[in-house]
């Protein structure tokens, strides 16, 4: 073999051995079946751009799934073909995915759960969430408030889950202390369609309605439309949640059906592949629980969260 061709296949093994000794941390999220999901897919892109821009070092792999079976079986694409160190992932539904999460940390990969988390403790070594009874809360204190606690509300719930317990819950807490009457509440599913149907109902039957808890962004896209179509958008206003972009520039321009709404922001992926990519550039300890705050958006502290570029 020529000399120039051995000194070629000598740099390249080379630089192929700096290839594989990337650390490579893999980010299991759920399609963009709606818009919140949507805003977690473009985060997570965002994301691992800048984070492979800022760390060479480190290599990001973004696997999405329609469904828990599907995302299991990325878990075992990640571990097989990619050979991931970490992994972050949002599961799809917590049951279906705490066996096959806790089969990638039985192989020595540092765990980061977001959002949901999965129905056995201790599994992770992060778990980074919304402040879901702070979501609750916060609503319900503006709302009392600004109906100075009397009135009719309707409520739209998301689907029967922890998250949405505890969300309703932490709500009621506050409503139960006033003589606010919540005239029904209902799942929507956290979908815009299920909103829409929910609040034509609400509008048929209640005559008198002072506002309306969405709970969810893509529920209050629905129930305005419903309000809309009623010709009754100047009776009540609407609190949705999430940070919408939509939502939170009408709350920009003073729009009195929707004054505010309150974070629970799909970002919080961002957040988790960034702390986890610490674990491995820094010495700083990370291990444990980042609980993220759900804030009041009002027009005074809207334009801080807007973000004209992302698709929720």
């Amino acid at each position: 073999m020529p000399r120039l061709t051995r000194i070629l296949l000598a740099l390249l093994v080379l630089l192929l051995g700096f290839g594989f000794a990337q650390t490579v941390i893999g980010v299991s999220i759920p399609a963009a079946t709606h818009g919140w999901t949507g805003g977690v897919n473009w985060w997570a892109a965002e994301a691992k751009e800048r984070l492979e821009a800022t760390y060479p070092g480190l290599q990001f792999v973004i696997s999405t799934a329609s469904g828990p079976s599907e995302q299991a079986n990325d878990l075992e694409d990640l571990i097989a073909i990619h050979q991931i160190d970490a992994l972050v992932i949002l599961p799809f539904e917590s049951d279906p995915l705490t066996e096959p999460v806790a089969s990638v940390k039985d192989r020595g990969v540092f765990v980061t759960v977001v959002d949901r988390g999965l129905a056995r403790e201790g599994i992770e070594d992060l778990h980074v969430a919304g402040n879901n009874p702070a979501l609750g809360r916060v609503s319900g204190e503006y709302i009392s408030e600004r109906l100075g606690g009397e009135g009719n509300i309707v409520v739209l719930r998301g689907i029967p889950t922890v998250i949405d317990n505890e969300r309703v819950e932490a709500f009621m807490e506050v409503i139960d202390q006033t003589n606010i009457n919540v005239l029904d509440m209902r799942y929507a599913n956290w979908n815009r369609d299920d909103g829409f149907e929910v609040m034509q109902d609400f509008l048929t039957r209640f005559p008198e309605i002072d506002a309306v808890w969405a709970q969810d962004d893509d529920i209050a896209i629905g129930v305005i439309e419903a309000l809309e179509q009623a010709g009754r958008t100047d009776e009540m206003f609407v609190v949705g949640g999430a940070g919408m972009k939509e939502m939170i520039a009408r709350v920009m321009e003073g729009d009195e059906l929707v004054p505010v709404n309150v974070l629970y922001p799909p970002a919080m992926i961002a957040t988790a592949m960034e702390v986890t990519a610490l674990n491995f550039v820094s010495q700083v300890p990370i291990l444990g629980r980042y609980i993220l705050d759900s804030p009041l958006i009002t027009p005074e502290n809207a334009a801080d969260y807007y973000f004209p570029d992302s698709p929720f």
